[in-house]
């Protein structure tokens, strides 16, 4: 069952939409989550928290081909499984494949408590 919680941030009334807790999502690895009707995929690295739409912005299709399994080889780029398309995870850049200069769909975050929260 989702958890909802309201906030006012930068004077925006927000619904926040309990993801996890921080320690879920290892350092350098990351998590798919199915938040109602949305795909969504977090990674830590550098123990920040970085969300965004589990979508190719190539092919509108989904990024991993198996659960979680959303980075390189090496766990420096998110990478399309469907085409090898390589984004920054810092701000989901893509740096190298079709759909060079694109970015994945950022999902606005907080975490408060040692929870992760979306916000809607």
């Amino acid at each position: 069952m989702l958890k909802l919680t309201y906030i006012i941030f930068n004077t925006k009334l927000f619904k926040m939409i309990q993801l996890c807790s921080q320690d879920e999502i290892s350092e350098g690895l990351a998590k798919g989550f199915l938040i109602g009707e949305r795909n969504i995929f977090a990674v830590k690295k550098n123990d920040i928290i970085f969300a965004y739409e589990n979508k190719c912005p190539h092919l509108n299709i989904e990024l991993e081909w198996l659960e979680d399994q959303f980075l390189d080889s090496e766990k420096n780029f998110i990478i399309c499984s469907t085409h090898g398309a390589l984004f920054k995870i810092e701000d989901g850049l893509c740096i190298s494949g079709p759909c060079e200069g694109q970015t994945l769909t950022p999902i606005e975050i907080k975490v408060d408590s040692g929870k992760v929260y979306i916000l809607n």
